[in-house]
């Protein structure tokens, strides 16, 4: 028996494709695209038994937002993730929003009808392997790996995450020596340190790390108000 499903992805004619193949098949597609901002509304206005739900970023934060709205408000109706292979955060990070099953964006059709089947059924539709590392990272979040941010920041002596926060707010040598109280020559050794030890090649793009990945608030520090000149 044919599966009544829908096929929801911001990329209409992967969507469509993917709608058309199964319906050769004998299942029974409902949909075949919609943005992702407006998935949710989608499929709970129609509510398939399987909803299949593509998306081409799943570490992005928000990317499984619609899942966990179908499932709190319909949990009848069970989501199979297309994507990309992700860190086993990104399969965690699914199945933590409610999805069935994670499928990648290149499985054969065999394998995406597979999952179909199984999500239908109640199982979890993917590979073992991968739903293993999955849980493995939801029952122990602390063995995640840190961001970019707090990788830097362990670069950084508690002086020069000082330096940087200066730099960031435009300060030139002279002012930096004298907010800290140091010699020019010492404030021109730390600055120097900060661009090395962040493999940067100027205190604008030092800066602009520090905006980036959050470093500066992760260190306690103030964040700037202006940008810093060139």
């Amino acid at each position: 028996m044919g599966v009544r499903l829908m096929v929801v992805d911001d990329h209409r004619l992967l969507a469509e494709a993917l709608a058309s193949a199964l319906k050769l098949r004998g299942h029974r597609v409902l949909a075949a695209a919609a943005p992702s901002a407006g998935a949710a509304e989608v499929v709970l206005s129609r509510a398939p038994e399987v909803c299949l739900l593509g998306t081409a970023a799943p570490a992005e934060p928000g990317a499984f937002d619609p899942v966990a709205r179908i499932k709190r408000e319909k949990p009848q109706i069970a989501v199979v993730v297309l994507g990309p292979v992700p860190s086993p955060r990104g399969i965690a990070a699914a199945f933590a929003a409610g999805a069935s099953g994670y499928v990648r964006h290149d499985e054969r059709m065999e394998g995406v009808e597979r999952a179909m089947l199984k999500a239908r059924a109640g199982e979890a539709a993917v590979a073992p392997q991968l739903l293993q590392e999955s849980f493995a990272e939801l029952l122990d979040p602390a063995a995640e790996p840190d961001d970019e941010g707090a990788r830097l920041l362990r670069l950084l002596t508690p002086r020069e995450a000082e330096v940087l926060m200066r730099v960031a707010e435009g300060e030139d040598t002279r002012l930096i020596a004298a907010g800290m109280d140091i010699a020019p020559s010492t404030a021109r050794t730390h600055v120097q340190r900060v661009l090395m030890k962040l493999d940067v090649g100027s205190r604008l793009e030092a800066a602009a790390l520090a905006a980036r990945t959050g470093l500066l608030e992760r260190a306690g520090l103030p964040v700037p108000r202006r940008p810093p000149e060139a």
